[in-house]
């Protein structure tokens, strides 16, 4: 089962089409700032199940009732999923990195630096940030899942979407 992880999109509806249409996920998460462009590609692709949490940048794009930290069960594995704002990850990560060890999550999931990165730690924890989508030519990240495990975790870029089609 693949997910496409989606963030700091800033607009980039154009790029976030492409990773859906090339990628064809079997779920959606985007990691805020812009909420609205989740919102604006669920409706465009209703079938795929999305999972979305605001950014920095959504004070006005959201509803006060959407949580900020999601930290769903997907094909039997455990997610973090936040924008990173609140966890300082500009700084370091440490802090995200021991919420989602807390939590019982198999990854990390963060944006807000626009810095893609995807790495597992010494004790088995995934950390993935996609980068931008609306940045330095789109940036997306790539889960695969099977038997409940991450199988495969990666950043794509534009030139992986033209391969991918």
């Amino acid at each position: 089962m693949k997910i496409l992880v989606l963030s700091d999109s800033h607009s980039a509806l154009s790029f976030m089409r492409r990773c859906v249409d090339s990628v064809k996920p079997d779920v959606l998460m985007h990691l805020g700032d812009y909420f609205d462009d989740g919102i604006a590609i669920k409706e465009e692709y209703p079938g795929i199940p999305m999972y979305q949490v605001p950014g920095n940048c959504d004070r006005y794009r959201y509803s006060a009732s959407q949580p900020e930290i999601l930290i769903p069960r997907i094909f039997g594995v455990d997610f973090y999923m936040t924008h990173g704002h609140r966890h300082n990850v500009k700084m370091y990560t440490g802090l995200l990195l021991k919420d989602a060890r807390a939590a019982g999550a198999a990854i990390a999931l963060y944006g807000h630096t626009h810095e893609a990165e995807c790495y597992r730690e010494d004790d088995g924890l995934w950390v993935m940030n996609p980068g931008s989508c609306g940045y330095y030519g789109g940036s997306a990240g790539l889960i695969e899942v099977a038997d409940k495990k991450i199988i495969d975790c990666r950043i794509i870029r534009q030139n992986d979407l033209e391969e991918m089609i």
